[in-house]
């Protein structure tokens, strides 16, 4: 199996995350849930993964969904055969009550690959579309949104082995109308990634090294916002002025555990510390979360 990473922040961690943490994240990243890594099989396989991540915080994109509180994300991915293409889906449920107006599902389809590979321009790219479903809602007062990713990185672009660029457009609105969305939120993000990875000793009798990555990400927003226009309900705080400026930038590091010599189950802790440069989507001018996640591949 050939692991190929992304940043994973803010971008897509459909799942931290902060593709599946920058797509998944969104994504993966990954829960920096995205919007994270992608996988590419061997030739005709059928790549499952199931996941759970725990996060003391949910920052997304730079905003605070749960207003500080604990949020627990859960995923399933299919990576279908070696044809590229994938679906998924991740859920985000507080671990507080008060919030259930906030609480989303997300379903993710995808198609990635690579281009000129081995060669010193090689990309991995990915490219995929997301429905954000908020279930408890009443009719009527939808914050549903969906949006298009492109996400690239270039492994071998930089002279310094281990250092990555990466780069993702998000293009994404308001799904329904009518809409409860500030402005409708719709708009384009551009988040720049820059991932330092290096190797230690292995921790466990079953692995050589152990795999630390250093993310970093800035984000600049133009017109998204995910609140509704005025306080309802759960939404106490809301940001009904979508920005036009650099917004927040991420900055982290997280390890794989292989809990199996097999390396399908993994654990995965990380840390992660925002600065926001935009009010306009977080009323804090810095945050600090921790993450732990635990995922198995079949």
């Amino acid at each position: 199996m050939k692991r190929v990473f992304f940043g994973s922040a803010g971008a897509i961690r459909c799942v931290g995350a902060p593709l599946l943490a920058v797509l998944l994240t969104a994504a993966v990243a990954t829960a920096q849930e995205w919007e994270g890594d992608i996988l590419q099989e061997e030739s005709g396989s059928l790549q499952a993964t199931v996941g759970v991540t725990w996060d003391s915080k949910y920052i997304w994109r730079g905003f605070d969904i749960f207003d500080d509180e604990s949020v627990t994300h859960m995923m399933v991915d299919l990576n279908l055969w070696d044809t590229g293409f994938g679906v998924g889906v991740v859920g985000h449920r507080a671990n507080s009550g008060g919030f259930e107006d906030r609480e989303r599902w997300d379903g993710i389809a995808y198609y990635q690959g690579v281009l000129w590979d081995g060669a010193p321009l090689a990309t991995n790219f990915r490219l995929g579309y997301v429905y954000y479903y908020y279930p408890e809602l009443n009719d009527g007062e939808s914050l549903n949104m969906h949006e298009g990713q492109l996400v690239l990185a270039w492994p071998n672009l930089l002279a310094l082995p281990g250092l990555q660029p990466s780069y993702a457009l998000i293009a994404m609105g308001q799904a329904d109308t009518p809409s409860m969305i500030a402005d409708g939120g719709s708009g384009l993000l551009h988040i720049g990634m820059l991932d330092y990875s290096f190797a230690t000793p292995g921790f466990l009798p079953w692995t050589e090294e152990q795999v630390f990555i250093l993310h970093s990400e800035v984000i600049y927003n133009s017109d998204v916002t995910i609140t509704p226009v005025s306080p309802r309900n759960d939404w106490t705080i809301v940001y009904a002025n979508p920005p036009h400026a650099f917004t927040n930038a991420v900055f982290g590091v997280s390890t794989d555990f292989p809990l199996d010599p097999d390396g399908n189950l993994l654990l995965t802790p990380s840390v992660y510390y925002q600065i926001t440069m935009d009010n306009a989507i977080n009323e804090d001018d810095s945050e600090f979360w921790v993450s732990v996640g635990l995922k198995y591949a079949f």
